[in-house]
């Protein structure tokens, strides 16, 4: 899926707004990403093409960046001639060095702060290219690589000057080899969401700025004087980024009273990112410090973890609650900070006062047929078993293993039920669909 930062209601409105050249620039890079789409679909399965630089036997060495910079020559073939490969000086050409700069900030904020060598955790060649058709008004990721236009110099400026958005870009390549989201509706917003957290650490991170400090907006560098306008989009107040006579208002909702239901931009995939960027945002904030520390570290933790293509927004909060527990604890401050961001979007209910998530694990079957049964608030068990607990109740691994129970089981095998409330959970599952591990802990639960 080729993955862009201008969203389709924004190139719409230009090519309504009465400018010629607007409304010409719009409508070319509409057919550009129309075609984009069409190239795409059919070759996302067989992954990146890009080759891998040879690495020498013997000891491990460390990860270094492997960044190419192209220059496409306001053509479409990618991706052009080399103007600058790995360590090598800066060019002169602006574009060429920003794309080649914030492909190695980016680089450095996945390896250094989260040990993790390139996008897909095996030294993926990091490629771009800069001057991309004429007037071409987008930035994307197409699966294999960078790709930046120039702008129409009215509305959009170079699309290599804002750092947050080269973040945003090779984000979607760290999501297209770990979770796969799904590019609709809110798989689809989280995966624009996800993308939107990790542009503006970078950018964080480059500036050294910590939440506090951050102006949480994405693509700011982005619009040329006269727009009314911040950025594209605003993390911490969506909805609020523009209001011009040619871009149109910010969709974007805040809460999920607002939650946009549209069958176009894939099912408001760019619009409905600002509920969860808000979440992350109100988290990052409570949380203090640098965003990309614990707050980072958090999402990083939930998109490398149990999660599906299909996941949503709800599911989405309980994997970041649930590996804030495995990392910091069930009562520290940052679980707690992410709580407090899904409970101010709506995507999670407000605390009741004095509530707890529980759990009812129901064991029957077996050669006596006898039934043991227990309900327990997950913050009465002891802390190892609590973490267990969040992570499995927010993942996939119960529903599966429910699923493929009736092939799984004998006679006399032991059956679990397992109910909560929220997250919503209710399977029954056959003894020998269970892992060992998770037997173990409701066996635990039980007898505690």
């Amino acid at each position: 899926m080729s993955c862009s930062i201008i969203p389709p209601h924004i190139l719409r409105a230009l090519s309504r707004s009465g400018d010629p050249l607007l409304e010409d620039a719009a409508r070319l890079t509409m057919e550009h990403d129309a075609l984009l789409r069409r190239t795409r679909l059919g070759t996302d399965a067989a992954g990146p093409t890009a080759v891998r630089p040879r690495r020498r036997k013997g000891a491990a060495a460390e990860p270094v960046a492997h960044r190419s910079i192209h220059d496409a020559e306001s053509g479409t073939t990618l991706p052009g001639a080399l103007v600058r490969a790995e360590g090598a000086d800066p060019t002169g050409d602006v574009a060429v060095d920003e794309a080649y700069d914030g492909l190695g900030a980016t680089w450095d904020l996945w390896h250094a702060v989260y040990g993790r060598d390139s996008l897909d955790a095996k030294g993926l060649p990091l490629v771009a290219s800069v001057h991309y058709a004429k007037e071409y008004d987008n930035a994307f990721w197409d699966g294999d690589q960078m790709v930046f236009g120039d702008g129409d110099g009215v509305i959009f400026q170079r699309f290599t000057a804002s750092l947050d958005v080269i973040g945003h870009e090779l984000a979607h390549g760290v999501t297209q080899y770990t979770s796969g989201l799904a590019y609709r509706d809110q798989p689809g917003a989280l995966n624009e969401h996800i993308s939107d957290v990790f542009g503006v650490l970078v950018k964080q991170r480059s500036l050294g700025q910590a939440a506090a400090d951050a102006d949480w907006l994405i693509g700011a560098e982005l619009l040329a004087p006269g727009v009314q306008g911040r950025a594209l989009r605003s993390m911490i107040e969506p909805g609020t980024a523009y209001d011009d006579p040619r871009l149109g208002k910010d969709p974007q909702p805040a809460h999920m009273r607002d939650y946009v239901e549209t069958s176009s931009d894939h099912g408001g995939v760019h619009i409905n990112s600002g509920i969860p960027n808000r979440a992350f945002a109100f988290a990052a904030l409570a949380m203090g410090g640098n965003a990309w520390e614990s707050a980072g570290q958090i999402w990083v933790d939930a998109i490398l973890g149990d999660i599906a293509a299909d996941c949503d927004f709800a599911t989405f909060a309980q994997l970041t609650v649930a590996a804030a527990t495995a990392r910091f604890g069930l009562e520290s401050p940052q679980t707690q900070a992410v709580l407090v961001g899904w409970r101010e979007v709506g995507v999670l209910a407000p605390a009741s006062p004095g509530a707890a998530t529980s759990v009812t694990v129901r064991r029957t079957g077996g050669f006596a047929g006898v039934t043991r049964e227990r309900t327990v608030a997950l913050q009465d068990l002891p802390a190892k078993d609590a973490k267990a607990w969040t992570s499995l109740l927010a993942g996939k691994s119960l529903h599966r293993a429910a699923a493929a129970g009736e092939a799984a089981t004998h006679p006399d095998a032991f059956s679990y039920d397992v109910e909560c409330a929220h997250p919503a959970v209710a399977v029954t599952i056959p003894e020998p669909a269970l892992t060992d591990r998770t037997r173990r802990l409701l066996d635990r639960t039980l007898e505690a």
